[in-house]
């Protein structure tokens, strides 16, 4: 018995931990807060701008161009872009990022942010 009681215990700690890993921005990004922020789907496309205005896709350092070419071929299988986008990073590289998506057709374009408390 107390050995299924302390495999039950480790798998508790194990599913909290892992929960607090999967809430968390990559590469130290701080999102910024919104009132009216909501829960957006599993199946996006995130695309992540640092502070530096660098620009990541599946944890990889990507350019511009590789990023076009990363949208255009992923469009058949994704609707949806999510930019999770530093508070420092540039209005004009969101905004980049957001106009590329929305000219390769992708309808939905979200960005994340933190809900304010």
């Amino acid at each position: 018995m107390i050995p299924f009681l302390n495999l039950a215990l480790l798998l508790v700690v194990f599913l909290v931990f892992a929960a607090q890993l999967t809430l968390s921005t990559p590469f130290g990004v701080k999102l910024p807060k919104a009132i009216t922020s909501d829960m957006a789907s599993g199946k996006d496309i995130k695309i992540v701008v640092t502070g530096e205005n660098i620009v990541y896709v599946h944890d990889k350092i990507v350019t511009l161009l590789e990023l076009r070419n990363f949208l255009a071929s992923a469009r058949t299988d994704s609707r949806s872009v999510l930019i999770q986008a530093d508070r420092r990073a540039s209005i004009g590289r969101v905004v980049e990022i957001w106009d590329m998506g929305r000219s390769l057709g992708f309808s939905t374009i979200n960005l994340a942010t933190d809900r304010e408390e």
